[in-house]
């Protein structure tokens, strides 16, 4: 891996240590009530007293996209790893399964994966309605047909691996010998791609509630705080600009790392 390379990584994994910093310790980070209207205070630019400046009702930015963290990444992780799990069981399944069955599966697949991952989970909020449990349902929805097809073929592939077949002859029972030998590695190639998969969810998050179809005011969440800032720019850009730059950087940074695990995994780095 070159220098640039090595920074442009360690970079990346900064900026999600900070993210999760700002997730799990919120209020140490930044003691201000994220709710705490002032309207005295109101539409302030940023400033030793509010680094971020202040909204249309006096709240604190800085301590809204801290507070935020927490509702956009953990709907995120929740998201992502519920879709991992179910495309594990579904893909695996599907791998093991008699042709006709594996067939069938797969061209369901094939139409879902047909529709970018945001058009399929704005269907899915349209049809269960709006609210931040709905947004979790459809992105972890829209997510699982990715994984289903990894986890289909690196099933079929494992499976006729010599360590699995060796069990076989041993008289290692098929389904024991899929669940130690097959299942943990198709589990490993699952993870790698999660990790770009968490910035697809949060990002899938931020666009449905800055569409309103997911938290409401007045909560702290990135994608409603971009929404409620972008009549403002001309006045106060700081009130969307800081929310999407904490969306941009999670994002990119979540993309970076996965994409040089998945690199390593396949000998390219």
């Amino acid at each position: 891996m070159t220098l640039s390379r090595r920074v442009l990584l360690a970079t990346a994994v900064f900026v999600l240590v900070v993210v999760a910093a700002m997730a799990l310790f919120p209020g140490i980070i930044a003691p201000a009530d994220p709710l705490q209207t002032n309207v005295r205070a109101a539409l302030e630019a940023p400033s030793a007293a509010h680094w971020f400046g202040t909204d249309q009702s006096g709240r604190d930015v800085f301590s809204r996209v801290v507070h935020g963290a927490g509702r956009s990444v953990g709907i995120g992780l929740l998201a992502t790893a519920l879709a991992l799990v179910i495309g594990l069981i579904i893909g695996a399944l599907s791998g093991i399964a008699p042709r006709a069955v594996d067939t069938v599966a797969m061209r369901m697949n094939d139409v879902l994966m047909a529709f970018p991952e945001f058009l399929v989970a704005l269907v899915v909020v349209a049809i269960l309605g709006p609210g931040p449990e709905k947004v979790a349902i459809a992105v972890t929805i829209a997510a699982i047909p990715v994984y289903v097809r990894l986890a289909r073929v690196q099933t079929r592939t494992l499976a006729l691996a010599e360590h699995v077949e060796a069990a076989r002859i041993l008289g290692v029972p098929r389904m024991r010998a899929f669940v130690r030998h097959v299942m943990p590695g198709v589990l490993g190639s699952l993870s790698i791609l999660a990790t770009i998969g968490i910035g697809s969810s949060i990002l899938a998050i931020a666009g449905l509630s800055f569409l309103g179809l997911g938290e409401s005011e007045p909560a702290a969440e990135w994608g409603l705080m971009l929404s409620g800032g972008r009549n403002s720019l001309g006045t106060a850009w700081w009130i969307a600009v800081f929310p999407g730059l904490a969306i941009t950087l999670t994002v990119i940074s979540a993309t970076i790392v996965g994409r040089t695990l998945r690199a390593r995994a396949e000998g390219r780095v």
